[in-house]
C-alpha cells in the first residue's frame, strides 16, 4: 500500500492517491484532474475508485469528470444526494483496492455527510485514516457552513455536537500508530487552527489536539464556535457545484473568451460598465493606468480566496492580468473554485491614463486625526491586534456592500495586515464613494506594528 499525497497551496488542499496492486483509489481530488493521470501513468495503475468525503465547500472537486474519463466507481455517503453516478459508502461498507481495503466510517461534524476513510491492509491491520475536514492536523471541522447549503441543512450548534462525537466514538477509538491524512492544512479556511504539518498519527493528535482533549460537551461546542473565520460568498456555490459533479475542467477553461489587449481609449464602448473588473497586475502598475471602476486584486498566494470572496456567484466579472501567460494562469486558478464559468471575458491590460496614489506614511505619525482609517482585516485579526485605536474595522469580503459606512469628511487611508489585501479595499472604496480622496497605507503598515505607531 503506498499513499501518495498532493497539496494545491493556494487552498491549502491535500488530495490522495492510494496504491495497491496496479489499483488506485483517489480522495478528495482537485479541481484539475490531470496530476492524477499523470501518477497513474507512472505508476502503471489503474484509478478505479473515487471516494469524496463530502461536498467541499472550498474548492470544485474533479470527480465526475474523472469518472466520465476512466470508468472509476464515485464513493460517497448516500446523505449527500450526489446528483451523478455513485454508490453510496456508509458505516459498515468496505471496497477493495488492490490487496487493501478501505472502509467508511460516518463522521458527522464538519458536514451532516462528512465521512472518514479507513485504510486496512492485507494483514487486516488498520494504517491510515483519510478524515477530510473532520479531523485536521491540531484542530477540527468547523461546523458552520452546512447551515444553507447541501441535501442536508443543519445548525452549527448540532453539527459542533455531531463533530464531539464523531471524534470520540469514531476516530479516538483508532489505534495510536494509525497515520492522519486531512483534507487541508494551515492557511485553509475550513477550521481556525490547523497545522503546518501534512501528516500525523492518531496517537500524536490524541495528545496534542485540543479538540481530542478530555472536555465536556458544552465546553467543547462553545470552544468549536468561537473566533471561527469568515466565510467567503462562494462556499455555498462550491457545494452545490461538488454536489452535483463539475464541467470538464480543461473545456470550461478553454471556452473563457481571451480579447485581444484593451487601452483605456477603447475600453469605454468595449466593456460592459455593469460588469465588475478585477485587475491583477501589480500596485504600481494599475494606480499608472486602469478601467473606470476596476479592483486591483492582484495575484498572490491567496487570489482563488480573495476572487471568491469578493465577486458573488451571481455576477460575471472580467478579468486582467499584465500578459496572456499570467492570464491563463488565473483563469485556471479562478476554475479551482469554479469561477471560470463567471468570467465575461479575459484581457490583457494596456493603459495610458495615469493616476497618483501614492501616499506618505509618515504623514499618520503626527497627522493620524487628519485621516479617516478603514482596516480591512478580518474581525478575528483585528480582535487579536489592534493597530489603529480608531480604525474603522470593515473586512475586505464585505466591504462592497459596506462601505457606505465609512466616514467621507476626510482622506481615508486603507490598511490590512501586510499590504496584500490593501489595494484591493482601496480600489472598491474608491469606486463606491465619491469626492473623497482614498490612500493605501500598502506594505508601510508593518512599520507601524513594529514600531507600535497603534499608540500615537
Amino acid at each position: 500500500m503506498k499513499t501518495k499525497q498532493f497539496k494545491d497551496e493556494n487552498l491549502a488542499h491535500f488530495s490522495y492517491a492510494i496504491c495497491s496492486n496496479d489499483e488506485i483509489a483517489l480522495i478528495d481530488p482537485s479541481r484539475n484532474p490531470q496530476q492524477y493521470y499523470d501518477y497513474a501513468r507512472e505508476q502503471g495503475a489503474t484509478i478505479t475508485a473515487i471516494i469524496e468525503t463530502h461536498p467541499h465547500a472550498d474548492f470544485v472537486s474533479s470527480h465526475k469528470e474523472i469518472h466520465d474519463k476512466t470508468g472509476a466507481t464515485i464513493y460517497v455517503s448516500e446523505l449527500l444526494g450526489a446528483e451523478y453516478e455513485h454508490q453510496t459508502f456508509d458505516d459498515g461498507d468496505v471496497i477493495k483496492v488492490g490487496e487493501i481495503h478501505l472502509k467508511a466510517i460516518n463522521t458527522p461534524g464538519h458536514s451532516p455527510d462528512s465521512i472518514s476513510i479507513l485504510a486496512i491492509d492485507e494483514l487486516e491491520q488498520a494504517r491510515a485514516v483519510y478524515t477530510g475536514d473532520t479531523l485536521f492536523i491540531g484542530d477540527c471541522g468547523r461546523p458552520d457552513l452546512r447551515e444553507e447549503a447541501g441535501a442536508i441543512t443543519a445548525s452549527r450548534e448540532e453539527l459542533a455536537k455531531q463533530m464531539y462525537h464523531s471524534l470520540r466514538n469514531k476516530l479516538m477509538v483508532l489505534p495510536d500508530e494509525v497515520l492522519v491524512y486531512p483534507a487541508h492544512g494551515s492557511g485553509s479556511l475550513c477550521g481556525k487552527g490547523l497545522s503546518n504539518k501534512s501528516v500525523s498519527t492518531m496517537g500524536e493528535e490524541k495528545q496534542t489536539n485540543w479538540s481530542l482533549q478530555e472536555m465536556e460537551e458544552e465546553q467543547f461546542i462553545n470552544e468549536l464556535l468561537a473566533d471561527q473565520p469568515f466565510i467567503p460568498k462562494y462556499f455555498t456555490y462550491n457545494v452545490s457545484i461538488n454536489k452535483r459533479g463539475a464541467v470538464n475542467y480543461s473545456e470550461s477553461v478553454a471556452s473563457v473568451e481571451l480579447r485581444e489587449a484593451i487601452t483605456c481609449e477603447s475600453c469605454a464602448n468595449a466593456l460592459n460598465p455593469e460588469v465588475v473588473i478585477i485587475d491583477t497586475r501589480p500596485k504600481a502598475v494599475f494606480n499608472a493606468g486602469h478601467l473606470p471602476n476596476a479592483i486591483n486584486l492582484m495575484e498572490g498566494a491567496k487570489f482563488e480566496t480573495w476572487l471568491g470572496s469578493i465577486i458573488k456567484p451571481t455576477e460575471k466579472y472580467y478579468l486582467v492580468a499584465e500578459n496572456e501567460t499570467k492570464l491563463r494562469s488565473l483563469i485556471e486558478r479562478a476554475a479551482k473554485i469554479g469561477y471560470e464559468s463567471l468570467i465575461e471575458q479575459a484581457f490583457v491590460a494596456d493603459y495610458k491614463v495615469n493616476e497618483n496614489a501614492d501616499f506618505d506614511a509618515l504623514k499618520l505619525y503626527t497627522n493620524l486625526d487628519d485621516y479617516t482609517l478603514v482596516d480591512i482585516r478580518n474581525e478575528t485579526e483585528a480582535k487579536d491586534l489592534m493597530i489603529f485605536e480608531n480604525a474603522i474595522n470593515i473586512p475586505l469580503h464585505e466591504l462592497s456592500e459596506r462601505s457606505t459606512e465609512i466616514p467621507t469628511d476626510k482622506p481615508i487611508v486603507v490598511h490590512c495586515a501586510g499590504g496584500y489585501r490593501s489595494p484591493a479595499g482601496r480600489s472598491i472604496i474608491k469606486n463606491n464613494l465619491e469626492g473623497v480622496e482614498v490612500y493605501d497605507l500598502g506594505e508601510n503598515i508593518n512599520a507601524f506594528i513594529n514600531e507600535g505607531a497603534c499608540k500615537i
